[in-house]
């Protein structure tokens, strides 16, 4: 069984979180579903130092500051996946797709909305129980 370790950014603005959408995939487990943008963590990176890589790379994106707020163990039928996920503000929803096919700006209480990458499941509903972003320890840009 392959393991591997990933980050993923919730990125907040306005008060809105962005969501992105894989492209197909043979894998059905993942195809087309959404997620929280990130990726694998290399050789001698730090979570935070991973996730600004990952989403300069997929996103043209630049955090203003990153939070620690879950991690997932997930088991996949052929990878077990353990997923770090930082809470990540932004002062501009302007971004450029470069690795998924369609993006969302969604309230936390629309983030059930979508269907989503197994191993987000958990960060959504962590989401979706919280009252308010400001209670997370982020103050999202109004």
């Amino acid at each position: 069984m392959t393991r591997i370790e990933v980050v993923a950014g919730i990125i907040l603005y306005k008060n809105s979180i962005l969501c992105v959408q894989k492209p197909e995939s043979k894998q059905q487990y993942i195809s087309k579903k959404f997620e929280f943008p990130g990726g694998k963590i290399e050789a001698g990176e730090s979570h935070t130092e991973a996730l600004s890589r990952e989403l300069l790379e997929e996103l043209n994106l630049s955090t203003v500051n990153q939070s620690y707020f879950l991690t997932v163990v997930h088991q996949y039928p052929n990878l077990e996946v353990t997923l770090h996920a930082y809470l990540c503000q932004v002062d501009s929803d302007a971004l450029i797709l470069h690795e998924h096919i369609s993006r969302k700006w969604l309230k936390a209480e629309e983030l059930g909305t979508l269907d989503w990458a197994a191993a987000d499941i958990p960060i959504v509903e962590k989401l979706m129980a919280i009252k308010s972003l400001d209670s997370i320890g982020i103050k999202a840009k109004k």
